[in-house]
C-alpha cells in the first residue's frame, strides 16, 4: 500500500515540473517578444520623424523656387512698364553697377536742343559706381564662409565601432586605470586607458563587448598611450559600460538615423567637437543609448543599451 501511494506522487510530480519549465520558458519568450515591440516601435518613430524632415525640405525648395519665378515675372512687367530697376548690392570687385530702363519715349515732337546740350553725350544705359571698399565687408565674407571642421557638429563626426575588450590589467603607475588590449576590426589591437579601476571589477573586462570611439587625438596617460574611448553610461555614483547588440562584431559601424555621414579622420582638439556632441548623448528610460532621441544602431542588429542606467549622460 505504501508503495502504491508513493508511485502515485512521483507520477504526479513530473507532470507538475515540466508545466512549471514550459510556463518559465513562456515567461522568457514573452517578455522577448514585448522587447522586440518595443524596438520595432523606436524604430518606426525615428523614421516617421525623417520621413516628415525630408518632406518639409522638398517643400522648403519647392517655395523657394516658386518665389524665385515671381521675382522674375515682377521684375520683366516692370521693364514693360518702364519702370528703373532697383540698384543691386555691391559685386566682389566694390563696383556697384545701376541698370536703368530707357523711359518711355514722348508722343509729341521733341524739343530742340540747345547748343550746350548738343556737345553733351547722352548718359549711358549702365553706369557703375566705384564705392570705396569697407574694412567690414572683408570680415563678414571670412566669417561667412565656414572651414570644413566648422560646417556642421553633429554625432556623424564621430567614429564609433564595435570592439571587443581582449584583455585588461591595472595601469601600473596609476591605482584607477585599466589598460585594455581592444579589437575595433583593424589588423592590430589598439591599446585603451580607461578608468573604470573603482566600477568594474576586472575580470568583467576580460573579453567583453563594448562600444569603442575611435578618432579621438591619441593622449598619453600616465606614460601610456591611449588610442580610443570606451563608452559608458555614467553617473557621480555608478558607471556601465555599453552593451552592443547580439550578434554584432568587432569592427561594425555604429549610426544615428537621421544623422548620416562620414566621421572625421581624427577629430581636432582645438574645434571642441566632442566637447559640443557629448551632452547630447544620453540613454533613455528604456536603458537605451540616443543622441538626440536617434538610438546607437548596428544597422540590421539592433541597439546598443546600458544595463540597468536609464536617463544618464554617456561619456
Amino acid at each position: 500500500m505504501i508503495l502504491g501511494r508513493s508511485f502515485f506522487r512521483m507520477s504526479t510530480y513530473n507532470p507538475l515540473m515540466r508545466l512549471e519549465q514550459r510556463a518559465a520558458e513562456a515567461d522568457q519568450l514573452i517578455e522577448y517578444l514585448k522587447q522586440q515591440v518595443q524596438l520595432l516601435k523606436e524604430k518606426a518613430i525615428v523614421q516617421a520623424n525623417v520621413r516628415e524632415e525630408k518632406k518639409l525640405m522638398v517643400e522648403n525648395s519647392k517655395l523657394k523656387n516658386d518665389i524665385e519665378v515671381l521675382k522674375k515675372q515682377l521684375l520683366e512687367k516692370e521693364k514693360r512698364r518702364g519702370v528703373p530697376e532697383v540698384a543691386m548690392p555691391l559685386a566682389d570687385n566694390g563696383v556697384e553697377c545701376i541698370s536703368k530702363s530707357a523711359p518711355p519715349k514722348p508722343s509729341g515732337p521733341a524739343p530742340s536742343a540747345s547748343p550746350a546740350a548738343s556737345v553733351q553725350s547722352p548718359p549711358p544705359k549702365d553706369e557703375c559706381k566705384k564705392k570705396p571698399e569697407k574694412k567690414g565687408v572683408k570680415a563678414e565674407k571670412k566669417q561667412a564662409a565656414p572651414t570644413q571642421d566648422e560646417a556642421k557638429v553633429d554625432v556623424s563626426r564621430l567614429d564609433m565601432r564595435v570592439g571587443r575588450i581582449v584583455t585588461a590589467e591595472k595601469h601600473p603607475d596609476a591605482d584607477s586605470l585599466y589598460v585594455e588590449q581592444v579589437d575595433v576590426g583593424e589588423e592590430s589591437l589598439r591599446t585603451v586607458v580607461s578608468g573604470l579601476v573603482n566600477h568594474i571589477p576586472i575580470e568583467q573586462m576580460q573579453n567583453r563587448m563594448a562600444i569603442l570611439m575611435c578618432n579621438l587625438k591619441p593622449a598619453k596617460m600616465r606614460g601610456v598611450v591611449s588610442q580610443a574611448m570606451v563608452m559608458c553610461a555614467s553617473s557621480p555614483d555608478k558607471i556601465e559600460i555599453l552593451d552592443p547588440p547580439s550578434g554584432a562584431v568587432p569592427g561594425d559601424k555604429i549610426t544615428f538615423q537621421g544623422f548620416p555621414g562620414e566621421p572625421d579622420k581624427e577629430l581636432n582638439p582645438k574645434k571642441k567637437v566632442w566637447e559640443q556632441i557629448q551632452p547630447d548623448l544620453r540613454t533613455d528610460d528604456r536603458c537605451v543609448a540616443t543622441y538626440k532621441g536617434a538610438a546607437f544602431e548596428v544597422a540590421g542588429k539592433g541597439v546598443c543599451k546600458a544595463q540597468t542606467m536609464t536617463n544618464s549622460h554617456i561619456k
